[in-house]
């Protein structure tokens, strides 16, 4: 395994030394009043502020696998109710992308890498045991598309979200950047 960290701390020394920071200072509230749910690819890392025109300071961004909330009151689902009862973002977007990795996401195939890394099958089946589902919590989706919508009507549907907050739904492509519409949450206000 390639060990990362004493670069990084070397790299980041000389970014502090050197002042490169400084071009992207900027305060903490989104000055685009928006909150974006995407997912982790690491093909988005660059691409996606770049195609939605987006630089530090504008946006905050939530990421996770798949760009899914899958739990209404969970770690995600409360970012988004903090950057918008606390950080002023006043919109939602949904960023899911094509070829993304949870459409083809195998709930048995990963349990059995997770034995194959050193997790016993004592441990496995003290979750099941225990209510844990891990073939359901592992879950992907099956169509991108289904999935911002399912994203998108969870948080639309959510009682704690502020009335007439649009909530919209977008599906990017990891190669060229270009954005498909899925839902436009203008049109509930």
């Amino acid at each position: 395994m390639e060990k990362h960290l004493n670069s990084i701390l070397e790299h980041n020394r000389s970014f502090v030394e050197n002042k490169e920071y400084e071009s992207y200072l900027t305060g903490r509230f989104p000055e685009k009043k928006l909150v974006i749910i995407t997912c982790m690819d690491t093909r988005l890392v660059e691409l996606l502020p770049k195609a939605m025109n987006f630089k530090n300071g504008d946006v905050k961004i939530i990421k996770n696998a798949g760009a899914i909330i899958s739990q209404p009151f969970g770690s995600v689902m409360r970012s988004v109710m903090v950057a918008l009862y606390e950080l002023h973002a006043e919109e939602v977007i949904v960023v899911g992308h094509y070829e993304c990795g949870m459409a083809s996401l195998n709930a048995d195939d990963m349990i059995q890498h997770m034995r194959d890394r050193g997790i016993s099958d004592e441990v496995l089946s003290t979750l099941e045991n225990s209510g844990i589902r891990l073939s359901k919590w592992l879950r992907g989706f099956d169509n991108i598309t289904d999935g911002v919508k399912n994203t998108v009507s969870l948080i639309k549907n959510h009682p704690l979200l502020p009335p007439k907050v649009p909530v919209h739904g977008m599906v990017i492509d990891p190669n060229t950047g270009a954005l498909d519409l899925v839902v436009e949450g203008y049109e509930n206000e």
